[in-house]
């Protein structure tokens, strides 16, 4: 699997596999192991295995924009999950300078009735027709294409776009239809609550297992090695974090000898934060 570059910068292929965990409250709820080196192909998997271990679904998942993609957008809704999902360029749609600029798609008219788009110079961008992208796991886009007809003499055209010919544009409508709704969750006050939290819930425990658990490889060969290697460093992060949490719950009896309170009793929101790091073999 392709880890993240190292210092040789060459984008070698490197052995590894690609772990994910849910968490909630820094307690790994679940986790699984993956021979594919993009997070997007990953999230539904994960999410069956988890309704599989514990026999029904989470009702909320947060995860980052490795995962925002209109597959995982329709999947979720399919089984009637909030995901609080980014996707690519979230954050970079925000700035002022992405929003104002009139020659990026995304700030294009679109007409929808009569469905066309207009060019910064006001030209029509007529339909040209359709097209079918297909993901690695087989899932098939619809695409539509718009195609300008005078471009050549346009005073915006260096700026507009590098093309030879006249410009043609390529639009997801579904793909932007799930990501105005992720929007709208994303930047709800909910929505920014999830996202404040999610980088403290996952990043934080792989931090801990990676920095001071010192578990940066993966010792076994073999998924099914690898799967019982992961699961006990899993255990042995959620009885180190359970343990935390009882001492902190103790109190002074008779004597003042320790008088634990009740065993605390784990009610889970059944959010899932989603993550993933490449561990290598």
């Amino acid at each position: 699997m392709r880890l993240k570059d190292d210092h040789m910068q060459n984008g070698q292929l490197k052995p590894a596999y690609n772990t994910q965990i849910s968490t909630e409250e820094q307690f790994i709820t679940h986790y699984s192991i993956h021979q594919t080196s993009t997070d997007t192909t990953t999230l539904e998997d994960h999410l069956d295995s988890f309704e599989d271990q514990y026999n029904r679904q989470s009702d909320v998942v947060v995860a980052d924009a490795g995962y925002g993609s209109e597959e995982n957008y329709e999947m979720l809704e399919s089984k009637n999950i909030e995901g609080y999902v980014k996707y690519n360029y979230f954050h970079k749609e925000q700035k002022r300078n992405q929003r104002n600029n009139p020659f990026l798609l995304q700030n294009l008219y679109y007409h929808k009735e009569q469905d066309f788009y207009v060019c910064p110079m006001g030209q029509k961008m007529e339909f040209a027709g359709k097209g079918i992208r297909k993901s690695t796991n087989g899932y098939s886009s619809r695409v539509s294409y718009y195609r300008a007809e005078r471009c050549e003499g346009c005073p915006l055209r260096g700026q507009c776009h590098k093309a030879q010919g006249n410009r043609i544009i390529e639009v997801n409508h579904r793909l932007n239809e799930l990501k105005t709704r992720a929007r709208e969750r994303l930047t709800s006050e909910t929505g920014k609550y999830h996202r404040s939290k999610r980088p403290i819930e996952v990043e934080a425990v792989f931090g801990q297992m990676k920095s001071n658990n010192r578990f940066n490889r993966l010792t076994m060969r073999g998924l099914e090695k690898v799967d019982i290697e992961f699961a006990l460093m899993c255990i042995g992060h959620n009885l180190r974090k359970w343990s935390k949490k009882l001492l902190k719950t103790t109190s002074s009896g008779p004597n003042n000898e320790p008088k634990y309170n009740n065993p605390l009793i784990y009610d889970p929101k059944w959010i899932n934060y989603c993550y993933q790091p490449l561990v290598a073999e």
